[in-house]
């Protein structure tokens, strides 16, 4: 079987990188091919790569504040693209904006201090889930 394939990116004009590089280099070691973005990206952008890249999932990075806007704009490009690939935030998150992120189509939020067991196992899962729904 080939491995799961994991688009990571950066959205919007948060320029730090150094988690987003920390998880795609721990998803590559357990397993995951990791398709990263780099920074600076735009929803459209994000959506078209992955489509592109025929992903599993889809992780982003969060730190500028952001996430409320960007991240729906990421699952609805998708959606728009009639695709179900999950969406997972990871960074900064407020835990009153979790419940709302997932109303909007986030499969999972990562926040501060999850760990690279952590990481996998949320990844590993919405793509698991997103299969048994589909």
């Amino acid at each position: 079987m080939d491995a799961d394939r994991v688009l990571v990116a950066k959205v919007g004009l948060d320029g730090h990188d150094r988690g987003v590089k920390i998880v795609a280099r721990t998803l590559r070691d357990a397993g995951f091919e990791v398709i990263y973005t780099g920074l600076f990206q735009t929803p459209e952008k994000v959506a078209a790569a992955a489509v592109d890249e025929d992903v599993d999932a889809i992780g982003l990075s969060m730190l500028s504040g952001a996430h409320m806007t960007l991240a729906p704009l990421v699952v609805e490009r998708v959606r728009a693209r009639g695709l179900e690939i999950p969406v997972i935030v990871g960074g900064i998150i407020p835990d009153q904006d979790v419940i709302k992120l997932k109303e909007l189509g986030v499969a999972a939020v990562l926040g501060p201090g999850a760990t690279a067991a952590d990481v996998v196992a949320t990844v590993r899962n919405a793509i698991e889930a997103s299969r048994a729904s589909a």
